[in-house]
């Protein structure tokens, strides 16, 4: 196992998270963006981003072969990737009450994004300080490396 495997395995993580923190950031910035898409010929409300992340390919048979006893692994631990950025379906967009609004409706109503400025608040300070932990693990790792490098002068 490679000493820049705990290394590479931050670096994926704070990746990720970086990317989370950028798309939960774009959330915000729509929430009021009423025209985000043009679907059937009409426009659509900004539609929620979400990031779904899965391990690095090979991590579970590198466990498994690893706890078999097998000798043929890459290593515990590669890290995570971003699997998909994909558009929050299921929640529906807010109706408003603004007939003067330019994208009203017959009855007033206007189609608000599906953002909920809580929501985006609590999953950036998830992303936020699982990007704080992994800058840790990083640091502590780089710590424990310059140690070994004093260590063997």
């Amino acid at each position: 196992m490679s000493i820049f495997h705990s290394l590479n395995t931050s670096a994926s993580a704070l990746t990720a998270q970086r990317l989370r923190m950028d798309v939960i950031s774009s959330n915000m910035a729509n929430v009021d963006t009423t025209r985000g898409k043009m679907v059937d010929g009409e426009w659509q409300p900004y539609r929620r981003k979400m990031v779904s992340f899965q391990p690095r390919e090979g991590q579970f048979s590198n466990m498994l072969n690893l706890a078999m006893g097998s000798s043929v692994h890459r290593g515990v631990g590669e890290g995570v990737k971003v699997n998909a950025i994909q558009e929050d379906t299921e929640t529906p967009f807010k109706l408003v009450f603004d007939p003067t609004h330019p994208d009203a409706n017959e009855e007033g109503y206007v189609q608000m994004p599906n953002v909920d400025p809580l929501r985006e608040m609590i999953d950036l300070m998830s992303a936020t300080r699982s990007y704080e932990a992994n800058v840790t693990v990083l640091n502590a790792n780089k710590a424990m490396l310059m140690k070994a490098l004093e260590i063997g002068k």
